[in-house]
Order: C-alpha cells, then sequence, then structure tokens
C-alpha cells in the first residue's frame, strides 16, 4: 500500500464538470495519487493552492472569471503544471518550454497517463518549473493589460485597469490605488508599465504611474518641478521626463 507520505498532491482546475469527471475517473487508477481540491474557477483555485499546497495542477485555460493564466500569475509558490484545454492556440512554444505537458480535449487515458509519468517524474527529480516565467511567456505579444490582478492570502481582487487611479513603487511591491483604495502587489513598477496602455498611463516619476484621467491639473512646484493634482485632490510629484511624457497628451 502507498504511503500517505509519498502520494503526491493534485488540485483538478475546471470550469466544466463532466471534464473534471473524467479526470477524476482516470485519477482513480493512480494509488499514488492524492486528489486535495477540485475547483470549478480560478478563485477556487487560488484558495486552493495557498490552502492545499499542491505538487502538480491539472488546469484549464479557458475559464469564466479568471483564465488560467491569471491562475498562474497569483500563484506565489512554484509547482508542475498540466494544462487541459479544448483549445490549441495558447502560446504552445512557452508550454512545451516550460510545463510539464499540454493535454488537449478529448484525449485518451493512455494520453493522461503519459502527461501523468511525466509529471511524477520531473517532480520526484525536484523539478519545478518558474511560474513566473511560465506566465510572462505565454503572454508576449498579448494586447494591453485590461485589469490587474492582486492577491491577498487567500483572497483576490480584480481591478479593471479603467478604475485604477495611479499606481506607486513601494520598495519590492507596487501599489495599486483605485477608488481610495491601495491594494499591494509584488511587482516592479517597470515591469507593470510595459503591460499597461501607454496611451491612458504614463510614468510621471520614477515612483509613479498615472491614469491620466485622473489628472485635473499640473501646478509648477519649482525649478524644472511640478505637481499633479488628481481629481481627487492627490498630489503627486511629477519629475522632468514625466512632464516630457504628459505635454504632447495635455
Amino acid at each position: 500500500m502507498e504511503n500517505e507520505e509519498t502520494k503526491l498532491k493534485i488540485v483538478i482546475v475546471d470550469d466544466e464538470e463532466l471534464a473534471r469527471t473524467i479526470l477524476r475517473e482516470y485519477l482513480a487508477a493512480y494509488p499514488e495519487i492524492e486528489v486535495v481540491a477540485e475547483c470549478a474557477n480560478g478563485f477556487e483555485a487560488v484558495k486552493a493552492i495557498h490552502e492545499c499546497e499542491p505538487d502538480l495542477m491539472l488546469l484549464d485555460i479557458q475559464m469564466p472569471k479568471l483564465s488560467g493564466f491569471e491562475v498562474l500569475e497569483l500563484i506565489d509558490r512554484d509547482l508542475a503544471v498540466i494544462f487541459v484545454t479544448a483549445y490549441d492556440e495558447y502560446a504552445l512554444r512557452a508550454f512545451e518550454v516550460h510545463a510539464v505537458d499540454y493535454l488537449l480535449k478529448p484525449f485518451s487515458a493512455e494520453r493522461f497517463g503519459e502527461a501523468l509519468t511525466r509529471a511524477r517524474q520531473r517532480i520526484l527529480k525536484g523539478e519545478r518549473p518558474p511560474l513566473a516565467k511560465l506566465v510572462a511567456e505565454s503572454r508576449a505579444g498579448d494586447k494591453v493589460l485590461e485589469r490587474i490582478l492582486i492577491r491577498d492570502g487567500p483572497r483576490v481582487y480584480v481591478l479593471p485597469a479603467e478604475k485604477v487611479d495611479y499606481i506607486e513603487a513601494q520598495d519590492d511591491y507596487i501599489c495599486v490605488k483605485s477608488g481610495g483604495k491601495g491594494y499591494l502587489k509584488q511587482e516592479t513598477l517597470g515591469d507593470l508599465e510595459g503591460k499597461l496602455d501607454s496611451s491612458r498611463f504614463i510614468r510621471i516619476h520614477r515612483s509613479y504611474i498615472l491614469n491620466i484621467e485622473r489628472l485635473s491639473r499640473l501646478e509648477l512646484y519649482a525649478k524644472d518641478s511640478r505637481v499633479a493634482i488628481l481629481t481627487d485632490g492627490t498630489r503627486l510629484p511629477v519629475s522632468r521626463a514625466g512632464y516630457a511624457r504628459l505635454k504632447p497628451l495635455l
């Protein structure tokens, strides 16, 4: 009998109940595997991974609320991933490099077994693909970011880009300001800047990115130094380089 401590912990993530049922049936043939959570959406997945610390995730990509990509973005630990999807157009190059496998629905029990064996071998060797790199490569060439995802423990906040007032750098984190509230995210300002719509979000200072729709006026503060006054009265510093970026849009 398989020792409980040696079992591989798996989380199933798919919005379709039939797909989850098929995966459970396939997994029943592997006593060395333990399904620790079954999730019908991305929010449940983020919570389950935070609480259960699985070794492997069987992850659908096209899901409502949060896509599979967004689930990966919100995970702060590396784990093996097998993508399970009905669509074949999702960044196959990145998956071939970093993911354990990519199962295109419908797939046979034999094909599933091959993916599971490959995953088990990698996990036992301690090979954990860097999820941050996987997410970055899978999104290469994507359109601009339409929403910012922030995780606080098991909780997930989804902020539409147009609702963001400004973003402030805070050491290794950024603080996304929206509607008078601040949300911390472990990311650099430079990395986020490259994903945002450059016609709306302007780097006005080394520590600030502003949604120009929130700009009420600019005031001269000192020589070559200005202050941005937002519609809610917030005052943000504007550097000389920041003003040069802002000027054509005013």
